[in-house]
């Protein structure tokens, strides 16, 4: 009996060619961005949770304006709609539940 090799696995994206430092300074600007959203997600939460619990909000700290959608599918679409295909973080997501986030801890 033969033994069938199977074939090697390859990284399906290529590897990132951001410095480590580059990488770091990004995430410190998205978690200071998100503690900016937190505020306006706490203020709105008690008022949105009860007619649309467990759908996804996502929240712009500068305007206070929101976009909520039952679908983290819809949610992205939505906010490609308003604000265009960009690379600058514009809005944070939230979850319109007890703790706020999405997906597993």
């Amino acid at each position: 009996m033969t033994q069938v090799s199977q074939p090697r696995r390859t990284r399906i994206l290529p590897a990132s060619n951001l410095a480590p430092e580059e990488v770091s300074q990004r995430q410190e600007k998205r978690d200071a961005f998100a503690m900016r959203c937190r505020p306006v997600f706490e203020r709105l939460r008690p008022t949105l949770i009860e007619t649309h619990y467990n759908w996804h909000i996502a929240i712009d700290p500068e305007t206070e304006q929101y976009l909520i959608d039952p679908t983290l599918l819809g949610i992205m679409e939505k906010i490609h709609n308003v604000y265009g295909n960009t690379n600058e973080v514009k809005l944070t997501i939230f979850r319109l539940n007890d703790t706020g986030t999405c997906g597993r801890l």
